[in-house]
């Protein structure tokens, strides 16, 4: 494998909108992902850490991409969730991350599926999830995508691990929602997504959005 060409963060973002011109595919921008080291110092501004939740930190949005850093203290973890029917890829910049992957089954109300816009409406007290694998990511593996195909997963940043964690998340289309599943209780609900910081600002803490008390909600 040949080595990764260190670059910034805007040469990145840079090279991730030449492709708005033509078709975006998953393995072309996974092409790219997988051929450059993205340099710390460009990235500084957008990590921030917080203790109750792990951080999404917006780079770059237009309205094809969209760009962000996650920022995971030892223990932080999203909740199973969707990626509303779009292409993602994740770089691990920092640390190692857990990334279990899940394939739908089935719910007790179908007809919620596969909506304009969004992936489902969500809304089931029946979900079936099936456990397909689970991948460690790391600053020298692959990157990790999630497609039309495979769009369910969870990611932890283990407790035991003792170290923070920086991963880089890309979206086609930028993301606003998603379903995220309730697993002891098999149920979902669509959640609406924050940022921790825009641009490299820190912004205010809204509200805490009601979620089942036992369901590990989606952070800021």
């Amino acid at each position: 494998m040949s080595a990764k060409r260190l670059i910034g963060v805007d040469d990145f973002i840079e090279r991730l909108r030449s492709f708005e011109s033509g078709l975006i595919t998953r393995d072309a921008v996974l092409d790219l992902c997988s051929s450059v080291q993205i340099s710390d110092s460009s990235l500084s501004r957008y990590v921030h850490f917080d203790d109750a939740f792990y951080t999404r930190n917006l780079v770059y949005r237009d309205e094809l991409f969209e760009v962000m850093t996650i920022c995971w203290q030892p223990g932080q973890r999203t909740a199973v969730h969707t990626h509303n029917g779009q292409l993602c890829w994740m770089i691990s910049q920092r640390g190692t991350l857990e990334v279990v992957d899940y394939k739908w089954l089935g719910c007790d109300h179908p007809e919620y599926q596969n909506v304009i816009g969004i992936d489902c409406l969500a809304g089931s007290d029946h979900t079936q999830l099936e456990r397909l694998k689970s991948t460690l990511a790391t600053t020298d593996g692959p990157v990790l995508t999630a497609d039309k195909l495979q769009t369910i997963h969870q990611i932890f940043n283990h407790a035991e691990s003792r170290d923070r964690a920086v991963s880089i998340h890309v979206y086609s289309r930028p993301i606003d929602s998603c379903v995220a599943f309730d697993m002891e209780n098999q149920r979902c609900y669509r959640r609406e997504l924050s940022y921790f910081s825009l641009y490299g600002e820190v912004q205010p803490k809204a509200a805490p959005a009601v979620a089942p008390s036992n369901l590990v909600t989606l952070g800021r």
